[in-house]
């Protein structure tokens, strides 16, 4: 008796399990199983004085006004609280996701730059993937002003062209910490002015985020070059500083002793220590205002 009762409960449960199934499969279609990749690891594309692994999604348009104030040792004031300031405009556009074209200007050296940056390996969340984010970046810059010739080389008044190529390899730790780290490789189109320099210059970069507030964040660069110029004294860069996010604007405020923005030159080329003795202390700030040209923001 109990054989046929048990007969006849699986043949009733046999549509029902095939239903069941059939739904599990539709489910699996419409939802296949992606990895999750960590969002925001450093919230803007760059940290600070260098880019970071961030990209924006496709259609971002960054718009950016960075500053860096200094003075002078004798103290001949000729602005406002600074007696030299160095501002750089740009232009950033994300083609796709993972892929951004930059281009700025800045005044004081009169630097044009311009970059390429694609983002390779994501970082996934929960052991599901990379570890980390890997970014290829490729930076040219060029001027022809007169008081950058014995750091670019050339003759007198013709352009002069740099390159720099880095790995971008960083990783959200925890929703506070993120970190990366840079290995970068310099070259020129001109032999320097002293025969005795490098005319490619190599090494590797740190940079760091820690939040400590809803939209705050303390973040800091340092770059070491492993062979410096040898015909002026230059210094590795070093920049520590506060991010403040509103909504679709970054304000970074931060102390560095680096006073341009091209990474070559702001990598290779800085001839000030860190400290606050012989006009060394540089405030810096950046505004970068994102406006979103497609409707995909998130």
């Amino acid at each position: 008796m109990n054989k046929i009762v048990y007969t006849i409960a699986v043949i009733a449960f046999l549509p029902l399990t095939s239903k069941a199934q059939g739904l599990l499969d539709k489910l699996d279609k419409e939802y296949p199983n992606k990895p999750i990749y960590e969002m925001a690891t450093f919230k803007t594309t760059r940290i600070g004085l260098g880019h970071s692994v961030e990209t924006r999604k496709k259609g971002a348009l960054e718009i950016s006004w960075y500053n860096r104030y200094w003075n002078r040792p004798n103290g001949e004031t000729q602005f406002f609280l600074a007696d030299e300031v160095n501002m750089r405009f740009g232009l950033d556009y994300a083609v796709s996701d993972n892929f951004a074209l930059g281009v700025g200007y800045s005044t004081w050296d009169e630097i044009t730059d311009g970059y390429a940056k694609y983002k390779f390996i994501k970082q996934a969340k929960k052991g599901t993937g990379s570890p980390f984010s890997m970014v290829a970046l490729q930076t040219v810059s060029v001027t022809s002003n007169q008081m950058s010739q014995n750091l670019y080389g050339g003759s007198s008044g013709s352009s002069n062209y740099s390159f720099a190529t880095q790995l971008l390899i960083g990783r959200k730790f925890n929703p506070k910490l993120s970190a990366q780290i840079s290995p970068f490789f310099i070259s020129r189109s001109n032999n320097t002015m002293n025969s005795a320099d490098p005319k490619s210059q190599y090494g590797i970069g740190f940079g760091a985020r820690y939040k400590v507030g809803g939209h705050v964040s303390i973040v800091s660069e340092y770059y070491s070059v492993f062979n410096p110029l040898n015909s002026i004294k230059t210094y590795n860069p070093f920049m520590v500083g506060v991010n403040w996010e509103l909504s679709h604007l970054m304000l970074q405020f931060h102390m560095t002793n680096a006073r341009t923005f091209a990474e070559d030159a702001f990598i290779t080329q800085t001839t000030n220590n860190f400290n606050f003795h012989d006009g060394n202390f540089h405030f810096g700030f950046n505004a970068t205002f994102v406006l979103h040209t497609s409707k995909n923001k998130l």
